[in-house]
């Protein structure tokens, strides 16, 4: 990929940005010459993979182990950037998200909370430090990754559904929020990607998710991440307080 978004310099944070589409969002902005701070929650050999196939641009790959739910942790780490960054961050990615499938009659209380705690405060805590990072500079790109089961849901996915339409809610008010300060506030809804978490599942589910797609194929992390470096460009200033589906489609 050629540079093509005017990113390059900036200082991006990935959040579960060693894996899956988190790990393809940290290439592309590698690729744009960005220096890119991938946060992942406990997955050693997740983070050395995505320094071993970023070899080429090592020097502006950074792998951090968080847990993003941990508030105390998440402003640990921001204080840490501060006298790296002189400059500041312009990109924050919340992509860390997990998922403990249940019915909600069988839920455990604590697999709900901790979806929660990931998936909904975890981008709360992340963009809270980011936006006090970003208001000094008056410039910043905010992306969450949502998922289309914040406004369909899913049998078994209550706890997910919920926590991803948190952080739509979340992204709305943010953008009211910070807008005079030339932030944007955007996510990004990703369907049926091709990753591990489709390669865990049965063939005939992997059949019958593929019926629901119009474009009749599953869609790529890179797709996903070139539409979050669109987003993240400063050419799309006036896109802001939205969502941007990457679904094929349904």
């Amino acid at each position: 990929m050629s540079p093509q978004f005017d990113i390059g310099g900036q200082v991006a944070v990935v959040t579960g940005g060693t894996r899956g589409i988190g790990a393809a969002i940290s290439s592309a902005l590698l690729e744009e010459g960005c220096i890119v701070h991938a946060v992942y929650q406990g997955n050693a050999a997740g983070a050395q993979s995505l320094r071993e196939s970023c070899a080429a641009h090592s020097e502006r790959l950074f792998t951090h182990a968080l847990d993003v739910a941990n508030h105390t942790a998440v402003e640990s780490f921001w204080s840490e950037l501060e006298p790296v960054t002189p400059n500041g961050v312009q990109i924050l990615v919340n992509n860390a998200g997990i998922r403990r499938d249940a019915i909600v009659g069988t839920m455990k209380p604590d697999d709900w909370q901790r979806v929660i705690d990931v998936n909904l405060t975890g981008s709360f805590a992340m963009s809270k430090f980011a936006v006090l990072n970003m208001m000094q500079r008056r410039y910043g790109r905010i992306v969450m990754i949502t998922s289309p089961a914040a406004h369909q849901g899913f049998q078994g996915q209550a706890a997910y559904a919920a926590s991803k339409a948190g952080q739509q809610g979340l992204m709305r008010s943010l953008a009211r929020e910070v807008a005079k300060r030339k932030i944007t506030v955007n996510c990004v809804s990703p369907g049926f990607i091709d990753t591990e978490l489709l390669a865990d599942l049965a063939p005939e589910q992997k059949a019958e998710y593929l019926k629901l797609v119009p474009l009749n194929r599953f869609g790529t992390a890179q797709e996903v991440a070139y539409a979050v470096l669109m987003l993240c460009s400063p050419r799309a200033a006036y896109i802001h307080g939205t969502t941007l589906e990457v679904t094929g489609g349904i």
